[in-house]
């Protein structure tokens, strides 16, 4: 069996809150996140922002807030979130999710990582999304090339790190033509990546806040890093928008911060900076 999220973080050391991001309209991006996407609006609070994520019996989870007030759109070439990653607990919820944004026209791009299925897609201020099904029992080794990463899978194939999606193949798992409804129990925030202007510091930063080297992609400028468990690609980093690349102006759409539960912090949350200036806040779990 493949692990579903709640089980694949299970023996992660640390495990993500909500993503938090600033938006410039914010019914528009409840339009996106809420009908098109599949959350749950789990409440608001008293600046305006809204709190979203999925029911779990008595119990919230919450994966996205959104604060109203940006300016203007996502700008290229700054230090930044890439994507946020939602991991869903199944093929056939992937599926449900894939079909609802084909039936949509949204513009989304189905790509196989071999390490997990995958769709990404942009909200209306230019925020990546990638949409997630954890398919690691398929990988036996990935290395490094000629400079790229390489998988060799569980049957002795070669793959690059990214190729097309099998859609016929993610499709046969969908269970009817029901493709509504909100994102099921279980989904969480599985990974993000983010855009950073010095790789070495970037790294060494999340080392000391508990992730683990997984792949050194130097060579591309990009590094990966696990928390420890089942699942190998928890953080990623790169220089992509270029070196020393510094956070976008003021009153840009984008990450406001991400969340953080260590079982070892002691006290309040930590609000923590990285070299580059992207944000996270780490408490103890909830």
């Amino acid at each position: 069996m493949r692990p579903r999220p709640v089980q694949s973080i299970a023996s992660d050391a640390l495990a993500y809150g909500a993503v938090h991001l600033d938006v410039t309209d914010l019914e528009r991006s409840l339009v996106f996140w809420r009908d098109l996407i599949g959350m749950t609006v789990l409440g608001s609070e008293e600046d305006g922002a809204v709190r979203l994520g999925v029911v779990e019996g008595e119990a919230k989870v919450e994966l996205v807030v959104l604060h109203p007030g940006a300016t203007q759109p996502v700008q290229r070439g700054y230090s930044a979130l890439y994507h946020l990653a939602i991991h869903t607990p199944s093929e056939a919820e992937f599926a449900r999710v894939l079909g609802r944004l084909f039936a949509a026209r949204y513009p989304n791009a189905p790509t196989d990582h071999v390490t997990h299925w995958a769709t990404y897609l942009d909200d209306p201020d230019g925020i990546n999304v990638e949409i997630v099904f954890e398919t690691i029992d398929r990988v036996d080794e990935v290395s490094i090339v000629g400079g790229r990463p390489q998988i060799l899978d569980s049957e002795g194939r070669h793959h690059a790190m990214t190729e097309p999606l099998d859609l016929e193949e993610v499709f046969s798992f969908k269970a009817d033509e029901e493709i509504s409804g909100p994102l099921p129990a279980g989904c969480r925030i599985g990974h993000i990546h983010l855009y950073v202007g010095d790789l070495d510091a970037a790294r060494s930063f999340y080392q000391e806040v508990g992730f683990t080297p997984n792949m050194n992609g130097d060579a591309i400028g990009f590094a990966d890093l696990s928390l420890g468990g089942s699942f190998p690609h928890r953080i990623a980093v790169n220089v992509w928008q270029g070196i020393r690349a510094p956070q976008a102006p003021e009153g840009t759409a984008g990450m406001k911060h991400f969340e953080l539960f260590d079982p070892k912090a002691e006290g309040g949350p930590r609000e923590l900076v990285d070299p580059s200036g992207n944000r996270l806040i780490v408490s103890p779990p909830a």
